[in-house]
Formats: structure tokens, C-alpha cells, sequence
């Protein structure tokens, strides 16, 4: 931190002010990052289900993600639900031995108890559902989302977002919201920002993925294509790049910023940081960080010491530091969407030969 920059974690406003209340008086409202990558990582989540039992299995480790992203700046903390649908979590041979409202009920617990120690609020996340993939009937889709909403009300959230949304079956999910008696306000998370997020949001939002943004038009498709999911780490945002974002995104109009995959405590300290002027404070994790590198004042090393200034780290052009190694990657190409035969999902392990028919057109597809 900066000579005489102040740190709270209590500057919000005061409690029982709503997320609509907050956006309408200019609040800049900054939420949280992505517990699904980043639960993945710290051993708690499996990639491919991608499913939010940690939240009834393993409560603590979701309950110091939220505290991290509370003391980086966040005031909003969403519910870890994305794909506690009973639907996905039966999906392809995935076992559990928690339904998606036992998921859903002990993650807005873990949610509401942390938002509390900052005077933050609680959004639920609605998650999509495979049953749409599967040509599943409108009546059986909007089931699902209802099963969602319900905890979400019953557990009286402040409010809701519909994230990651690949298609728009999210009409359905606005359906149930509409009558939820929860805040909304519907728009788009696109916001012509060099990073992205493809879903709908509630309230004027930008969520983005802390991806590098070099493969931003062809990423909407296929989603950085090669890397994606166990190989993303060469090309995650520093936070010097999360820093001009914030501030790309303020300068757009958007008063509600928050992350998506990838994104870690530090990514939101960096906006909260970079966002400090309007806010008015500092989070508590700055008591631990040099604003623009300025902590490095205190190392042995000169050359390192030198560093320690603003105009070093906002000209950086990050390398991987692995000879060969490509700047951008390679579409998929796969060409699908719902109602294609290879999105039907099912409850039974996926086999050898599915497997091996999908090897195979990935060979094609090179």
C-alpha cells in the first residue's frame, strides 16, 4: 500500500441495502472469482463433472475461499452451486452421495456466513442443465431450475445470476426468476470489453474469465480449444492485466465486476485495488501488497528493487518461458450445438467406443 491509503472491510453499505439499491446510488459492487477452477486446483472438485459437492464434503475449504475473496475486496459472494443440478450430478456415471439441494442449502450457508462477517450479500447461481442438451422437454428443463430457485428463496438470497449460460435455455431459468421475488435485472455479459463472458447475467455485470484475451473471438466457441481445462495455467491474467480490465470495464459504464474461471482472490484484489479512488478504501488484503509493485522496495536484490514502480509492470509483456511454445491455440472445430447426437448426455458411464469415436474425429478435426 501507498503513504496514508486507508484499508476496510467494512465500508460498505449498511446492511439490508439491496444489490439494485447499491447499483442505482453508483456503488461500484466487485464479486467474487471461480470456486470451480480454483477449488479444482486445491484438490476438492473433479475436472470433467466439474460438480460443487465440496460444498456439503469438504464445508471448510469453501468457507476460507469465500473468506479470501471477502479480504480481497469482494462484497458479494456467490453461492458455489455452477452444476448442482440432480441432472448433471447423476450425469455420465458421476456418483454422489448428496442430492442437488443438500449441495445447494449447505452452500448458501457457507455463503450467507461469510458475507456476514463483511456486510457483503449473498447471490445464488442458477446453474444450466444438461437436460436442455438433451432435448429434454420445456416442462422437464424448467423443472430443474425450479429445484435451484427454490433453495435459493427458501434460503433468502439477495439475489440471483444465471452464469455461463452456452444457449438460451436461460429463458427458462428467467421463467422461475421472474417470480422468485429475488432481484433481477437482465443483461448481457458481453460489454465489447477485451475479455469476456458468453452467458446472460443478472444486473449490469461483467464477469469475465481470467484468461489471456489473445484468443478472445475464437475462445466464445471453443474455449481456448487445447488448454482447456488442465492446461489454462501459461495463459491466466496477471494481476496487472486484471488491474486495466477493472478499469477498461469502469470507464464501459459497469458498476458490478466480477470473475469466472480462473479468477483467484488475487485477481479481485486487483480490482479492488485499481478501483480504489471510487470506492473510497482499500480491502484487507492490501495490508499485504504494494500497490504497482511498490512492496519490492523491500527486497535484497537491487534489479528486483527496481521494479518497484508503476511504469515497469504496465508496459510487462508476460512470456510463457517455454521454447516453441505457440501464442495462440488451435480450434476444435467441432461444429455442435444442441440437439446434435454428440451432446445427448445419459446416467451411464461413458464407454470405451464412445470414447474411442470421439478420439477419433478429434484426430479428423487436427
Amino acid at each position: 500500500m501507498g503513504p496514508g491509503a486507508s484499508v476496510s472491510s467494512t465500508t460498505f453499505n449498511p446492511a439490508g441495502t439491496g444489490i439494485l439499491e447499491r447499483l442505482d446510488a453508483g456503488e461500484v459492487v466487485i464479486g467474487d472469482g471461480g470456486f470451480v477452477f480454483a477449488l479444482e486446483k486445491r484438490g476438492y472438485v473433479k475436472a470433467g463433472p466439474w460438480t460443487p459437492e465440496a460444498a456439503a464434503e469438504y464445508p471448510e475449504a469453501v468457507r476460507q475461499l469465500h473468506r479470501e475473496f471477502l479480504r480481497a475486496g469482494s462484497n458479494v459472494m456467490q453461492t458455489f452451486t455452477f452444476y448442482a443440478s440432480d441432472d448433471k450430478l447423476e450425469n455420465r456415471g458421476n456418483t454422489q452421495r448428496f442430492t442437488g439441494e443438500q449441495i445447494n442449502e449447505a452452500a448458501c450457508d457457507l455463503a450467507r456466513e461469510v458475507a456476514d462477517e463483511g456486510d457483503a450479500l449473498v447471490a445464488g447461481g442458477v446453474s444450466q442443465t444438461p437436460s436442455y442438451l438433451s432435448c429434454k422437454s420445456e416442462e422437464d428443463v424448467k423443472a430443474i431450475f425450479k429445484k435451484q430457485i427454490d433453495v435459493f428463496v427458501k434460503k433468502n438470497v439477495d439475489f440471483l445470476i444465471a452464469e455461463v449460460y452456452w444457449h438460451f435455455h436461460n429463458r427458462f431459468c428467467s421463467h422461475f426468476q421472474q417470480g422468485s421475488g429475488v432481484p433481477k435485472r437482465w443483461a448481457r455479459g458481453d460489454h465489447g470489453l477485451p475479455l469476456k463472458n458468453v452467458g446472460l447475467e443478472s444486473l449490469t455485470k461483467s464477469s469475465s474469465v481470467s484468461f489471456s484475451p489473445t484468443d478472445n473471438k475464437l475462445r466464445l466457441q471453443n474455449h481456448l480449444h487445447t488448454f482447456s481445462p488442465t492446461a489454462l495455467e501459461p495463459r491466466i491474467l496477471t494481476r496487472w492485466e486484471m488491474q486495466k480490465y477493472a478499469r477498461d470495464a469502469y470507464n464501459a459504464g459497469i458498476r458490478y465486476i466480477g470473475g469466472c474461471c480462473g479468477f483467484e482472490p488475487y485477481h479481485i484484489r486487483a480490482v479492488s485495488e485499481e478501483l480504489e479512488p471510487e470506492r473510497g478504501f482499500l480491502p484487507a488484503g492490501s495490508e499485504k501488497h504494494g500497490k504497482w509493485g511498490t512492496g519490492l522496495e523491500l527486497h535484497t536484490k537491487p534489479w528486483v528493487r527496481a521494479r518497484a514502480r508503476r511504469e515497469y509492470w504496465e508496459k510487462l509483456q508476460p512470456a510463457s518461458g517455454r521454447p516453441f511454445c505457440p501464442s495462440m491455440s488451435k480450434p476444435d472445430s467441432w461444429g455442435v450445438t444442441k440437439g446434435h447426437a454428440d451432446l445427448m448426455q445419459q446416467k451411464e458411464a461413458t464407454s470405451k467406443e464412445q470414447l474411442k469415436v470421439l478420439f477419433d474425429k478429434a484426430t479428423q478435426n487436427v
